[in-house]
């Protein structure tokens, strides 16, 4: 039966073959009308071929349901992306934060932000598709997702939050990069010379480096090619973290007498009660915006399989995510803070914590850098991609924008080249004439935690579950939204304390570690 079936089949395509010759334009034809008629045949049988292709059960088949080209993303994939957005150099900060807030707020801080993070994210994997999650629409990024479950103008203020948030984060990882990088230095300048040495040293030329190969990686053409690239990164920001916690332990064996108490460090001679608050302010920020992946959720997974439904992948992708990394930033923080205890630095690989074994310092910074190098991309691509689809419709006959030459195996687009690498550019002068960007970062974070990790997700379901107003469900999800509310503003008014404070010693170009 499949073998008539398949025979029928091919018979069908022969005579849409010569029916589409049949119509073809003759030099009799209106030139309008040929041009018409051709494109409507060409698009009327390149359909029939995909459904033919379909009902035959073809493998070959390489387009989704949307028609654009087959989706190949997996759980493992999937999740390697979430840890490299999640897990950053800020992981080796966790020791600080511990230092404000004591052993209880510390943990309890962790472990709070890590469940909102998780609940809101299954809440969001659900907006990928509208209105059904399995078998709905697509939405291939969160602006879409916003707008089709809650309208333009909330559309538009998503936008403004994620793209702000992505480009600030890409700009920070360039600083924070070149610190590591000059941390290698200074680590085998300590070993050479002396702990009492300073070994400072000037970060534009680390930041150049970092520039030019986010200039070449920035060439990948969109998210779903970022597999490898995040499971690169993902192993190394393992490995780093590994090494905190490794010289963690080896310093807690030393022996020593670092002191720990439950609510961090004291209010007294060394730390006023104002500095007390701002602190505290700054660390539960730090922790909140430290899970904050979520601005670029939907597009992780739009790399999805359709099979099994992308909602579920994505639900486990993020359990797994979220679990993996709050393992390691609980680890990573009460282990730190019971070597450094409340003097802990703010990183204790780039702050030097530590100076020896120097080689194993000098190895974790490299990890670091390397992470980083594939975060700014899982960052940066949702903006790439919506710049360049943007200029598409706005120019749809600009060749410059949309012509791609090949290249062996390769396809090289001038526009994509010209303005990711200015784009790059941009951002790695902007970190050189403001050092202290990670200051603007953490105002940025704050202002953007509240409305994508929480507040939208929140609003989405109760408009696709049609939740009762005043209902226990309704008033439980607003209060949880409030109180992230709160959050995000106390932090962001210790980010702006912070960059007044900046402020105050600014030298332009002058990063200095």
């Amino acid at each position: 039966m499949s073998c008539i079936c398949a025979k029928g089949g091919e018979e069908e395509k022969e005579e849409a073959k010569k029916d589409d010759d049949a119509d073809s334009p003759t030099p009799d034809s209106s030139d309008d009308d040929a041009a018409i008629k051709m494109v409507f045949r060409r698009h009327s049988l390149k359909i029939y071929y995909k459904q033919m292709s379909m009902e035959k059960g073809d493998s070959n088949e390489g387009y989704d349901d949307d028609g654009r080209v087959k989706r190949t993303g997996t759980l493992i994939s999937a999740s390697a992306h979430i840890i490299t957005a999640v897990i950053g150099s800020g992981v080796l900060s966790l020791a600080w934060c511990f230092g404000q807030l004591g052993w209880i707020a510390g943990t309890a801080s962790l472990m709070v932000f890590a469940v909102i993070t998780w609940f809101t994210c299954l809440l969001l994997s659900d907006c990928y598709r509208s209105p059904d999650p399995v078998t709905g629409t697509r939405n291939y990024n969160y602006m879409q997702a916003v707008k089709a479950n809650l309208g333009g103008l909330q559309y538009k203020l998503c936008g403004i939050a994620q793209y702000g948030i992505l480009i600030g984060a890409t700009i920070g990882y360039t600083i924070t990069a070149a610190i590591s990088m000059a941390a290698i230095e200074r680590s085998n300048c300590f070993h050479k010379s002396g702990h009492h040495k300073g070994c400072h040293t000037l970060n534009n030329s680390y930041l150049l480096i970092f520039a030019i190969i986010e200039i070449v990686l920035s060439q990948i053409p969109n998210f779903h090619k970022l597999s490898l690239v995040s499971i690169v990164a993902t192993i190394m920001s393992f490995t780093y973290a590994t090494i905190g916690i490794a010289l963690s332990i080896a310093k807690i064996a030393e022996g020593g007498h670092a002191r720990t108490s439950l609510t961090g460090i004291p209010v007294g001679k060394d730390m006023a009660s104002v500095d007390k608050m701002w602190t505290t302010f700054s660390a539960i920020g730090d922790i909140a915006f430290a899970y904050s992946f979520c601005p670029v959720l939907l597009e992780i997974q739009d790399t999805l399989r359709s099979s099994p439904p992308e909602n579920k992948v994505m639900k486990k992708a993020s359990t797994v995510g979220v679990s993996a990394s709050t393992l390691f930033y609980i680890i990573c923080g009460t282990l730190g803070y019971a070597a450094f205890g409340n003097d802990a630095p703010g990183n204790y690989l780039t702050g030097f914590g530590f100076y020896e074994p120097f080689w194993l310092i000098d190895f974790g910074n490299l990890c670091i850098v390397i992470h980083l190098l594939g975060a700014y991309q899982v960052y940066i691509q949702p903006f790439f991609a919506f710049v360049e689809n943007w200029s598409k419709e706005k120019w749809p006959q600009n060749k410059f924008i949309t012509r791609e030459y090949s290249l062996g195996k390769y396809k090289i687009n001038v526009y994509r080249l010209t303005w990711r690498s200015g784009y790059v550019v941009l951002a790695t002068l902007v970190a050189m004439i403001f050092p202290f960007f990670n200051s603007f970062l953490g105002l940025i974070g704050a202002a953007t935690f509240w409305p994508l990790t929480v507040y939208f997700p929140i609003e989405m379901y109760i408009t696709k579950a049609k939740i009762k107003k005043y209902s226990f469900t309704w008033i439980w999800m607003k209060v949880l939204s409030l109180a992230c509310l709160t959050v995000s503003l106390v932090a962001a008014a210790g980010s702006i304390r912070g960059l007044i404070v900046s402020v105050e010693t600014f030298k332009i170009f002058d990063s200095v570690s």
